[in-house]
């Protein structure tokens, strides 16, 4: 079955009409469950006043939920790195939230920089971005997709999400060390 058409049919059965098709992302916003509504995940350069202010949002609360020793969230120039991609999601001119993609190594790759904007939690929008992370993950072949996160309750929602796409938990990879305050989670691709 041609992926048209397997478009088509998922549509249908969501709810949603043709438009499916137009905008880039908005299939995957529509099988993560969205309402129907249209959703536009893209490479983003992080020049955005949105995008910024969102990213400045996201280390103040890691700042504000974890020790300084245990705060492992890039800032905007460690999102431009090479080996980084940086996607945002949009709705209607409303930024809907962000997530990245670092490179390990070639068959290893990091979810970074997980977040929604406060008005757009609950909808699916984090769901719809690590669908978009882990396709594109796989489009490059990696073997795995590793995570950290916090370990504190605050971190919850975010170890649900994780585990419900197959993510288990794991030691500490790349440079990442034991840490209390860390819980890190890995997805055999």
């Amino acid at each position: 079955m041609n992926v048209k058409k397997l478009r088509t049919i998922c549509g249908r059965l969501c709810g949603a009409d043709e438009t499916l098709d137009g905008a880039p992302g908005s299939f995957l916003a529509y099988a993560a469950g969205l309402p129907r509504t249209s959703m536009d995940i893209r490479l983003d350069d992080l020049s955005g006043p949105e995008v910024r202010e969102l990213l400045d949002d996201h280390l103040a609360d890691m700042a504000r939920l974890s020790p300084p020793e245990s705060v492992h969230a890039l800032d905007i120039d460690a999102l431009r790195r090479p080996g980084t991609a940086f996607w945002s999601a949009w709705s209607n001119g409303r930024l809907l939230g962000c997530g990245a993609l670092k490179q390990l190594d070639p068959g290893h790759g990091e979810v970074k920089s997980m977040r929604t904007s406060p008005a757009h939690r609950r909808k699916g929008v984090a769901r719809a971005m690590l669908a978009h992370i882990i396709s594109e993950a796989r489009s490059r072949s990696y073997r795995r997709l590793s995570l950290e996160t916090g370990s504190m309750p605050a971190f919850e929602p975010a170890r649900r999400l994780y585990a419900s796409f197959g993510f288990t938990y794991c030691s500490p990879f790349a440079d990442y060390v034991d840490d209390p305050n860390s819980v890190f989670m890995t997805l055999a691709l």
